[in-house]
């Protein structure tokens, strides 16, 4: 400090916080540092009212009148009152954090679930702990048991697992669970998208636009069996639906290798009948789009080429990819919709399988 020269006022708030243990009531207080805030009780005393009114007007609970509720939520603005939710935790069992595991954020759709998904968290007064498995399945479960050491109040689980043991470890943490994506068992809530029709729709606009063969493009088949790839599954099914639909099965050939451009090169697939590549994600339809652009193919001309997703980053790209829309931001908002029901009203709500949409582009 400056000789000459006092030390700014600081002001700080002790706010009243209760513990319950054991049937005896012990207070704690909690500092917060910086601007005043106020406790529930002191509230309460300011507006001549209970506790429990309080309690009411600030959580958007009935049994209160609306002149009354005005008045509280006006006076807790004005003292600056936050919710101490440490407090809160231990008082109802709850640590209003929702846990989430995710394969990555390498793909841009998973970027844009966990945006969705945070949001919707802040928006009804629950926190993220986001935990990434890179699609190994031991990851996986350690992910989870984090989660639980670190008491979420639920989780979002987008799996590599499944199976009667997995179902069984899961059955044994006793929170709620709601699965994203890949199915695990219909024992688990489940938020998804008609996978199969999708692609079924897909290949059906690429046969309306003259296309003769197909190629399907899908590196997760390679572990088919081996991991939890219900929606990878699911596109091939439809992939399949719509060829025979059309009599053509026999004119698609299916690449599941990781090394998948190399497989699109040694296909050869430019000169032949009118070649459709159709691929399972558009991060792979935009590397198949620039492995031809470099090789100088025409698209759509002399091979055309679909993604699956329809991501943000498709407006800067030319020719404009065909691809299939999926409602990423919808699944992450039903996702937390569902469990918050589940967490306050002790119910799953009813959510059908949500809907897509072809968008057509350039390139097919």
């Amino acid at each position: 400090m400056t000789p000459g020269h006092t030390a700014p006022e600081r002001h700080y708030c002790y706010s009243e916080a209760l513990f319950v243990n054991h049937n005896s009531k012990r207070k704690s207080y909690f500092i917060v540092g910086g601007a005043m805030t106020v406790s529930i009780k002191e509230i309460a005393r300011i507006c001549g009212v209970s506790i429990g009114t309080v309690d009411r007007a600030l959580n958007n609970r009935p049994g209160i009148s609306p002149k009354t509720k005005e008045k509280i939520l006006k006076v807790a603005k004005e003292k600056n009152y936050r919710p101490d939710y440490r407090a809160q935790s231990l008082v109802k069992g709850k640590t209003k954090t929702i846990g989430v595991v995710l394969f990555d954020l390498k793909n841009r759709s998973f970027a844009l679930l966990m945006n969705a998904i945070e949001s919707e968290l802040r928006r009804t007064g629950y926190s993220l702990h986001l935990t990434l498995t890179d699609k190994d399945k031991k990851k996986e479960i350690e992910s989870i048991k984090y989660l639980i050491d670190r008491k979420v109040d639920g989780i979002i689980l987008f799996s590599v697992n499944q199976g009667k043991e997995f179902n069984t470890f899961l059955n044994s943490i006793n929170i709620p669970i709601v699965t994203i994506f890949n199915h695990v068992s219909d024992q688990w809530h489940h938020i998804g998208v008609q996978e199969r029709k999708a692609m079924q729709d897909a290949v059906k606009h690429t046969i309306s636009k003259g296309y003769k063969r197909f190629v399907f493009i899908c590196p997760p088949l390679s572990l088919l069996g081996k991991v939890n790839i219900y929606t990878q599954h699911e596109r091939l099914k439809g992939f399949q639906d719509g060829l025979k639909e059309f009599n053509m099965l026999d004119q698609c050939i299916i690449i599941k290798e990781k090394d998948y451009l190399k497989k699109v090169a040694e296909g050869n697939f430019v000169g032949k009948e009118k070649t459709a590549i159709l691929c399972t994600c558009d991060a792979h339809a935009l590397e198949v789009m620039r492995f031809f652009k470099d090789q100088k193919v025409n698209i759509p001309g002399e091979i055309g080429i679909m993604g699956f997703d329809n991501i943000d980053v498709l407006r800067y790209v030319e020719p404009k990819l065909t691809t299939v829309e999926y409602p990423i931001n919808e699944i992450g908002i039903r996702a937390v919709e569902s469990l918050v029901c589940k967490l306050e009203k002790g119910t799953f709500p009813s959510v059908p399988l949500l809907d897509y949409k072809i968008i057509p582009g350039e390139s097919i």
